[in-house]
């Protein structure tokens, strides 16, 4: 029988280990560092009674067997929420996506975005890289006030070291008539994106979703276990704890840059591609008060400098579960770091504190009722999808597969574009319907090289 060992409980790896107790598989093995599951969407609950996430999480999918999976999973323990997704800059709300909603800014910036995107739509320039495509798709003042900006908060990376292959879904691209029409007739318009509405847990935060994995795959999962070391050509995993473990088939859920700097029998290209590989941190800072939330927005974006945070979330907006009570409510920051983008972590709160103030989510009178402060630090938030990532990949991942390692998830398969929950998961169920039923991997696709030129080596 074939032992396949998965390292990492988060997403893709409890996704795997599900599905391998569905088949009725008996030799494998799950390893995660932590005490708990979840890895990038785990939750915290504090001796306060506020519940954290670790990030901005909702749960939308693209598949059927996700949808089962979790609905079996949860019962009844979420909530179904109408998105409510806006924009802060100027001293005003607009709501998102920001192209479309032009109408809310100062006349003369209307007229900057108008001209700028009739002149991009007449334009059509070529694009190589995500800054290019921004400017060559939205024009000159949406790209200026908007989309340059707030990307750049979010990744942490300049934008002409981005590539524009990973987009699809993830950003909202532009309807020049719809634009024209929403500013002529004063209209909003609220509707853009695939998660319109989604789902929350009731209780727990996002975690709760992975919690509810445990009774099926809890008598292989091992916590404490940090993987230290894969010696490819024994097929050994070692662990900081001095165990190690034998396989035939490796998950590896671990950031791939590590997974080939912490491995035996890597050749120099394979080295060599993976230091292309770039990603960014982010501190996570949630605060709770002491007053009802005075809004049913679910989140907001901030593009400007007036804060820290590229993001903030009402997150006891999304189950009223999230705080002590009615008479509290709970906001959850996030902001970007990298060595292009500097964030001192020291005073991270107090800033993001001033932060909320500035942009009017909380008022001055608010310092004294803030009931309680987290902080999260993830040191790999999102891969970065730079136009060197693609021809990385394609060194890097047939080499492991030929080795029996499949590299997966937000991190594992260094794709930021599947890197949603119902992604990540799948690519664990597809993992082993590929080893075990000979079936393919429709979520994780190989990279093609011939889009990503080498990334010059910038930090």
């Amino acid at each position: 029988m074939t032992r396949i060992v998965i390292i990492g409980a988060g997403p893709t790896g409890l996704g795997a280990a599900y599905r391998l107790q569905e088949l009725g598989h008996e030799d494998w093995a799950i390893y995660e560092r932590n005490d708990h599951v979840g890895g990038l969407a785990s939750s915290y609950t504090d001796d306060k009674g506020f519940t954290y996430d670790t990030g901005g999480h909702v749960l939308f999918s693209h598949y059927k067997y996700f949808d089962e999976l979790v609905d079996r999973l949860l019962g009844d323990n979420f909530s179904s929420i109408q998105r409510e997704a806006w924009i802060w800059m100027m001293g005003r709300f607009l709501p998102y996506p920001f192209q479309n909603n032009i109408r809310h800014l100062p006349k003369e910036d209307v007229v900057a975005c108008l001209n700028g995107l009739i002149a991009a739509q007449r334009d059509r320039r070529d694009s190589s890289t995500f800054e290019e495509w921004i400017n060559a798709t939205f024009g000159e003042g949406i790209a200026r006030l908007f989309m340059l900006p707030y990307n750049f908060k979010v990744w942490a990376t300049p934008l002409h070291l981005m590539s524009k292959q990973w987009m699809a879904e993830r950003v909202s691209v532009v309807d020049t008539e719809r634009v024209l029409r929403n500013v002529l007739l004063e209209r909003d318009d609220l509707s853009w994106g695939p998660n319109n509405t989604f789902k929350y847990p009731l209780r727990g935060g996002t975690g709760a979703i992975y919690q509810a994995f445990l009774p099926f795959v809890e008598s292989k999962l091992h916590f404490g276990k940090a993987a230290l070391a894969v010696d490819l050509v024994r097929k050994v995993v070692e662990f900081a704890d001095g165990t190690s473990t034998t396989y035939d088939v490796l998950l590896s859920t671990i950031p791939l840059d590590q997974l080939i700097g912490w491995s035996r029998g890597v050749p120099a290209d394979v080295h060599e591609a993976s230091r292309q590989l770039v990603h960014n941190s982010s501190y996570i800072v949630g605060v709770g008060i002491a007053r009802p939330a005075p809004t049913s927005k679910c989140w907001i974006y901030f593009p400007e400098s007036s804060a820290p945070f590229y993001r903030v979330t009402y997150l006891s907006n999304y189950s009223p579960h999230m705080t002590p009570d009615a008479n509290h409510h709970l906001l959850l920051t996030e902001t970007s770091h990298s060595p292009w983008k500097p964030e001192a972590g020291d005073d991270i709160v107090a800033r993001v504190i001033d932060g909320l103030i500035a942009t009017g989510l909380l008022e001055e009178a608010d310092r004294s009722r803030i009931a309680a402060t987290y902080r999260i630090d993830v040191p790999y938030e999102y891969p970065v999808p730079t136009v060197g990532r693609d021809a990385a990949l394609a060194v890097i991942q047939p080499f492991l597969m030929s080795r029996d390692v499949y590299s997966r998830g937000r991190f594992g398969a260094w794709q930021y574009e599947i890197g949603n929950m119902d992604h990540s998961v799948m690519q664990g169920v597809e993992f082993v319907n590929t080893v075990l039923l000979g079936g393919k991997e429709e979520t994780w696709k190989p990279a093609s090289p011939s889009l990503s030129p080498a990334l010059a080596r910038a930090s």
